[in-house]
């Protein structure tokens, strides 16, 4: 039997499955897109630029892989889909030739004190499997090596059913071996309450000894139980309590007790203040009630497992002299060292995947972590990076990587191996999209996507799309900007004092002695993990003086909005109920005035089970949230909705002068112009926000504090080019009004223009955490002496 093995037509021409090298996009209209068709090209690096808030995530992520994932989760069973998360159709025409989206973005990991680097990752895993293989004395299976695993015992009688047999009851036992310290519950620290903040034992009850916000000795109805309950002399100072009536007074039973005729609760002091404050969301609390918990609340390692989180049989059960609690202290660049050479060829496939893991670790430049690092602490970078892991040893191919400014957190010294990390994702064959404002990473793109031109309702168009080349000289805002280098200050301000640190060695830090100059902005610089944040968030004392602006997220709902955010609206409901004789709970969307239908969302939604939910204009109000007769009601012309549906530009006009003046709204209204955010709309909600233009508006609001030092961690983080010079324009005018500006920063136009330099590292986690330059910009170009002198002499010479 022969076999034909004649040429097809096809073999000279190209094969109907790769016709599709594209991904469609027509007629996007999701936020504040305008329409938006483009292609892009399959298996290649397209970076989406454009200045913040021209539509780049509302694209990227919004419309292409919101749907791509939506896709993916129609794939399962409608009973596998109701538990999982419903995804709506984004706001566009047509999407062709999408792959698996793959999310690597800028949210940080959990809070839970429970969630660790190791745990976060496969490595915490692997490593009590390897333990409880190797590690002697043996104390059972993995779960005996787990801080979240508690110890159980029980025994009892338990029912059983044998065929025809009667139903009889055995007696069981059932053990598990947990790796949880008994004391902390596996948190690493103890709570304690500082009794000094509760009261002054100096003092009796009679004299008002309670410093809780809001007990009041004489009228206050829970200070009134502590005196007249028995239990102890309301006038005899606290400090004279003899052991039975302190016992009472701080611990003592609820018990019910009769005062002035009333029948009450007494209750002992310290639980009274555990449910009345601790139990209760500290984000939520009033200013002055979150200081005083700040203040009582102290944590403290716990004494019985020096923080490990684990038992003492988990602690004593060692490999080689190591036990899992140093195995997870140690920096993970240290523990692949210790892995490497462990030769046991029972776990050799076991020991391999989890050298895979820590070289990962390394290799994506977080050697620096311990794996017992709490997954809270990690800033925004540092989390993506973490993320990125699980990717980088990956087999799969054809999927699409969406980043989020991978860069976020990274010293010009780690950019460069990020694009590598970027480049090795697409040259297995993988899309790779990437939201990005730093040129050095732009420049690495196949296909370049700029969205603009303007931010909010002036952007949502494609202003280009080409190659990096066709971006210099395409003359959009980006390419303007691409090559745009800030000089050296030929005159630095001279400092009118200095913030004295001494011995600071939080985590990495080796007992730092420095004087950070105040009435000038200073800059904190150095590689990512060589102890910046660690000296100016754990050393710096946090006082009514110091105002600090870190990365972590402003909390808010789809109710919340700039306006709300801010304290604008309050003014802006006074000045509507003064103008109109009315009280002021009616111009707000969430109390009186909103419209009854939708509850003042503007919309109404539809569950539909297992498939995405509908939201629907309300027809009632139109989607201005406010009910009919409120709108009747006006403030210089406009009626409440379309005050909030102003941008922050049309709104500092409309409040600063004629009729509609409100000075108290028009100073919010100007610090949420100087932060660059003009474009936003007052009403606009909170959820559509970008990462960097929620960071912006924290610095708004905090700008209204009477702190003399302000401590910015990294506020170039998601700005555009363009709008960096309106940053430093910001701190001068912050430092020229007599303010100290502290910046910890990577970004080399904000090294060039501060007064003050102070270079940490020489590099990350045990390399670092000392002080290698402290001088002006000019002096650390000139000695060329650290890794950001020679980055920061190239960028001003370029």
């Amino acid at each position: 039997m022969s076999r034909v093995t004649g040429t097809d037509t096809q073999s000279s021409e190209t094969h109907t499955a790769d016709s599709h090298e594209l991904i469609r996009v027509l007629g996007a209209r999701e936020n504040n897109l305008k329409d938006v068709s483009i292609e892009i090209p399959k298996r290649r690096l397209t970076v989406f630029t454009g200045i913040s808030g021209s539509g780049k995530s509302s694209l990227v992520f919004d419309t292409i892989a919101a749907e791509s994932q939506r896709l993916i989760n129609e794939t399962y069973s409608a009973f596998v889909q109701g538990f999982m998360p419903t995804l709506a159709r984004p706001e566009v025409d047509v999407l062709e030739g999408l792959t698996t989206a793959i999310i690597v973005d800028q949210q940080r990991m959990g809070s839970d004190p429970r969630s660790t680097v190791g745990t976060a990752t496969d490595a915490n895993a692997m490593l009590r499997i390897l333990f409880s293989r190797l590690g002697e004395p043996h104390i059972g299976p993995p779960s005996a090596y787990s801080f979240n695993t508690a110890s159980v015992r029980a025994s009892g009688g338990i029912t059983v059913e044998r065929g025809a047999e009667k139903t009889k009851t055995v007696k069981a036992t059932f053990n598990r071996t947990g790796g949880m310290c008994t004391r902390c519950e596996g948190r690493g620290s103890v709570s304690d309450i500082d009794l000094t903040q509760l009261y002054d034992d100096s003092k009796s009850l009679a004299e008002g000894a309670f410093t809780i916000p809001g007990w009041k000795s004489d009228s206050q109805w829970t200070v009134q139980v502590y005196a007249q309950s028995g239990f102890v002399d309301p006038d005899k100072p606290i400090r004279q309590y003899t052991k039975k009536e302190l016992q009472a007074f701080l611990y003592g039973e609820p018990v019910k007790v009769k005062v002035n005729g009333v029948n009450l609760t007494y209750e002992g002091l310290i639980p009274k203040i555990q449910k009345s404050f601790l139990s209760k969301d500290k984000e939520a609390m009033q200013p002055h009630i979150r200081a005083f918990v700040e203040r009582a609340v102290t944590f403290t390692t716990c004494p019985e497992c020096d923080g490990t989180r684990l038992s003492e049989g988990a602690r004593n059960s060692k490999y080689a002299g190591i036990s899992i609690a140093d195995a997870c202290a140690m920096e993970i660049r240290d523990l692949a060292e210790w892995v490497r050479g462990i030769d046991e060829p029972s776990v050799a496939p076991l020991l391999t995947a989890l050298q895979q893991t820590l070289d990962s670790f390394v290799e994506i430049g977080l050697g620096y972590l311990a794996l017992d690092r709490p997954s809270g602490t990690l800033s925004g970078g540092e989390a993506q990076r973490v993320k990125m892991i699980r990717h980088l040893g990956s087999s799969l191919t054809d999927v699409t990587y969406v980043f989020d400014e991978p860069t976020i957190g990274l010293h010009p010294h780690d950019i460069q191996r990020m694009n590598d990390l970027l480049l090795r994702l697409r040259d297995k064959g993988n899309t790779v999209l990437v939201v990005e404002h730093k040129p050095e990473t732009i420049a690495i793109a196949d296909h370049v996507v700029d969205l603009g031109p303007g931010a909010g309702t002036a952007g949502g168009t494609v202003c280009f799309e080409g190659t990096v080349e066709g971006l210099r000289t395409g003359g959009t805002i980006t390419g303007r900007h691409f090559d745009d280098r800030s000089s050296l200050k030929e005159d630095t301000r001279k400092p009118t004092g200095a913030l004295e640190i001494r011995g600071a060695s939080t985590h990495n830090l080796q007992d730092v002695d420095v004087d950070i100059p105040l009435g000038v902005l200073t800059v904190l610089t150095g590689v990512a993990g060589s102890g910046k944040s660690s000296l100016v968030h754990g050393s710096i004392p946090a006082g009514e003086n110091v105002v600090s602006v870190d990365q972590t997220p402003i909390r808010g709902s789809r109710r919340s909005n700039p306006a709300t955010y801010t304290g604008l609206l309050e003014p802006i409901r006074k000045a509507f109920a003064k103008a109109n004789g009315v009280k002021p709970a009616l111009f707000s969307a969430n109390s009186e005035g909103a419209c009854p239908t939708c509850n003042g969302a503007g919309v109404i939604y539809t569950d539909l089970a297992m498939m995405a939910g509908v939201a629907s204009t309300c027809e009632d109000c139109g989607g201005k949230r406010f009910d009919a007769s409120v709108l009747e009601y006006r403030f210089g012309g406009r009626d409440i909705s379309e005050v909030l549906a102003m941008s922050v530009t049309e709104a500092e006009e409309f409040f600063g002068t004629g009729e509609a003046r409100t000075p108290a709204a028009h100073t919010i209204l100007g610090r949420l112009a100087d932060v660059g955010l003009g474009y936003l709309t007052l009403g606009q909600p909170l959820t559509t926000l970008s990462g960097g233009e929620r960071q912006r508006l924290k610095l708004a609001t905090h700008m209204a504090d009477k702190g003399g030092i302000y401590v910015l961690d990294e506020p170039t983080t998601g700005l555009h080019l363009a709008d960096v010079e309106q940053l430093l324009g910001l701190l001068d005018r912050l430092v020229d009004s007599g303010k100290s500006v502290i910046v910890v920063e990577h970004h080399q136009a904000v090294m060039a223009h501060a007064d003050w330099i102070i270079d940490l590292g020489p590099g990350a986690g045990h390399d670092g955490g000392r002080i290698v330059f402290e001088g002006t910009p000019a002096d650390l170009v000139a000695a060329r002496s650290t890794l950001t002198a020679e980055h920061l002499a190239a960028y001003v010479d370029a």
